[in-house]
């Protein structure tokens, strides 16, 4: 198994990113989730080591607020989008123009948006993502935002337990993560039609989270729907994940 390397690259405005990479050969970059950074996403279950084996490589950013990239507490440092506009300053310093482009969950929501705004990878995979999750993100971001301002008070029973769990296993720095959640723009359904190139929609069979991933296959002009076993949190955990997307990526 080969040990990922870590590199830091500006943000849009200069703000450390780490980002790591792992294999050689077709660049495949890939986006990780809310609270989570790359090592839980894509190097911990394997999912990278599968891209590597396969003939790509792996490279895989830490959004700032997470991982071992910068937590600016400046609202200034959270525009609308920033991680979208990461995302572009990213493609640009690691120079890529032929790539392919992975999101899971907030990673999706990233990764859909920077299509519409103009990145051009050959192939998108957008995992852990339904239809309501892109266009109805004020409602998702609301669920996390309340269980930020009562992180102290939430018990098991509560329907934000697991979501400050998680928060408190990855060390979440709650001023970073409020201001990165109140950056994430909402997407209109009728931009989805921007994002024309073949992509997969791959989801947990009993992950609806993020809203209908079939619906979401369904919206946009060239998508097909795969599903894997597990919940959100748990198809992270398949190796089916990493198989499917490097058998989209393959084909």
């Amino acid at each position: 198994m080969s040990e990922a390397t870590t590199q830091m690259l500006e943000g849009f405005d200069g703000a450390e990113l780490a980002v790591h990479r792992l294999g050689a050969g077709r660049p495949v970059l890939m986006l990780h989730g809310l609270f989570s950074e790359a090592t839980t996403n894509w190097i911990r279950f394997g999912h990278a080591q599968r891209l590597a084996d396969a003939g790509f490589e792996a490279i895989m950013p830490d959004f700032r607020a997470h991982g071992k990239s910068a937590r600016p507490h400046d609202k200034a440092a959270y525009p609308t989008d920033v991680l979208v506009r990461d995302t572009f300053a990213l493609v640009e310093g690691l120079g890529l123009t032929d790539y392919d482009l992975v999101g899971f969950s907030l990673g999706s929501r990233t990764a859909a948006r920077g299509v519409i705004a103009g990145l051009d990878p050959r192939r998108l995979v957008l995992a852990g993502m339904g239809l309501e999750g892109l266009a109805g993100w004020t409602r998702r971001s609301a669920f996390f935002l309340d269980a930020i301002a009562r992180f102290d008070e939430v018990k098991h029973g509560d329907a934000a337990f697991m979501a400050v769990a998680f928060m408190k296993t990855q060390k979440v720095d709650l001023v970073a993560a409020k201001l990165l959640l109140e950056s994430v723009g909402d997407t209109d359904a009728a931009d989805l039609a921007k994002i024309a190139i073949p992509t997969m929609v791959l989801c947990g069979a009993q992950d609806r989270d993020n809203g209908d991933p079939v619906a979401l296959a369904k919206a946009l002009p060239d998508a097909t729907h795969v599903e894997v076993p597990g919940t959100h949190m748990s198809s992270v955990t398949e190796a089916a994940l990493g198989e499917e997307i490097v058998r989209f990526l393959s084909a």
